[in-house]
């Protein structure tokens, strides 16, 4: 019996590890408001199997890109050094978002507001364009104004952008039009969050996180514990 029951928990755990490694490697790639409804990405089938968490930590947490971009001011940003040492939740979305984009980064605002204002000042929020031939830092900053000033925007060529974003297993397209004859953004919906201990980025929400589960979840990232 003692035998049955190793054997029963070693499938088990190479069950759950499979699963992660599945979310993190396969990670959603769609067009927003341009995608198939009948084409589910196989990372949100994944993402699914967690206990009804919206946070998924990561057994191997990435590293933080090595990105240099362009700001909304229009001045160069080093991502590892302007967000050193601070809790930062990176999220790759386009101005002309539709749906997806706006809506996450609106509920991250809201969840944001709810911090103390010194936990607010800590935090750092970047989101980074995959749509850069139309997201120029002007765009980006006249955007991000009407969800939360604080927020950073980067902007820069796009293949540095995908190549960063691959660093986090996302996957990024160049813009394309749809059927409709509307220019649209294929690219991973996943917010990383790093910690501020170890810069190191061990957390990740797919896009059914609400602004419910960030409000919960931001004072332990503020702290980098684990939610």
């Amino acid at each position: 019996m003692r035998t049955k029951s190793t054997k029963s928990i070693k499938s088990t755990e190479k069950k759950l590890a499979a699963a992660a490694l599945l979310a993190v490697a396969a990670l959603t790639l769609t067009a927003c408001g341009g995608g198939d409804d009948n084409k589910k990405p196989v990372a949100d089938v994944s993402m699914e199997t967690d206990s009804g968490k919206a946070a998924t930590v990561l057994d191997k947490p990435f590293e933080k890109p090595d990105l240099v971009l362009t700001d909304t001011r229009g001045k160069k940003y080093d991502l590892r050094e302007e967000t050193k040492g601070r809790p930062t939740l990176i999220y790759f979305g386009y101005t002309h978002c539709p749906d997806v984009c706006p809506l996450t980064m609106n509920n991250i605002a809201v969840a944001k507001k709810a911090l103390p204002k010194a936990d607010q000042e800590k935090l750092k929020v970047v989101f980074v364009t995959t749509d850069p031939k139309r997201d120029t830092p002007a765009e980006l900053g006249k955007w991000l104004k009407g969800v939360d000033a604080d927020f950073t925007g980067l902007t820069g060529d796009f293949a540095t952008i995908q190549a960063g974003a691959r660093q986090l297993g996302i996957s990024i397209e160049p813009s394309q039009k749809d059927k409709n004859g509307k220019i649209v953004s294929v690219h991973g919906k996943q917010v990383i969050a790093f910690s501020p201990k170890t810069d190191a980025g061990y957390v990740l929400y797919s896009e059914e996180a609400t602004a419910g589960d960030y409000t919960k979840d931001l004072p332990k990232l503020i702290k980098g514990v684990t939610p």
